[in-house]
């Protein structure tokens, strides 16, 4: 497991961040956080923020694969890890890019104040982070690979005898 190859460490980022994004987005909808995501992409609406979110939780689960999947070789390691990603994107996503995507400018939200507010939002990351940690530690067995539809059999021409 220590040695993913590169494109499955990608494949399961990506589902260990669908997987934590369905989760944070259920916790965004339930405060009501999700058409503020939307606005990001000048739709302030719940649907199309969670799409956004989603959009943005299986990038950073990629990203999650690529740079810290060597790191993974255990659930606890892959749950550690997770939350610490998670914490990283709390101050680069709502402290950093998105007020520079809402026009508000760099570092608007750099400062104790800010931060305190935010603390919903760093323990959904948090959460967020552990999520995709545990999903991707599960890597295979993840129950979101078990849904894909079955591959279809090559199918031989039967011969006459």
């Amino acid at each position: 497991m220590f040695a993913k190859r590169i494109n499955q460490r990608i494949k399961h980022g990506i589902i260990g961040g669908l997987v934590g994004g369905v989760v944070f987005g259920m916790m965004m909808a339930m405060m009501g956080m999700l058409p503020m995501i939307g606005k990001m992409v000048g739709v302030p609406n719940a649907v199309v923020g969670f799409l956004v979110h989603m959009g943005i939780s299986a990038g950073i689960g990629a990203s999650f694969g690529v740079l810290a999947g060597p790191l993974v070789n255990s659930r606890i390691s892959g749950v550690i890890s997770g939350g610490i990603y998670g914490i990283i994107w709390w101050v680069l996503g709502p402290l950093t890019m998105m007020p520079l995507m809402m026009g508000m400018g760099l570092g608007v939200n750099w400062n104790l104040g800010a931060a305190q507010a935010m603390l919903p939002s760093l323990m959904g990351h948090v959460i967020f982070g552990l999520v995709l940690g545990f999903a991707y530690h599960r890597g295979e067995d993840c129950a979101l690979l078990k849904l894909q539809a079955p591959r279809k059999r090559k199918e031989t021409p039967l011969k006459a005898v």
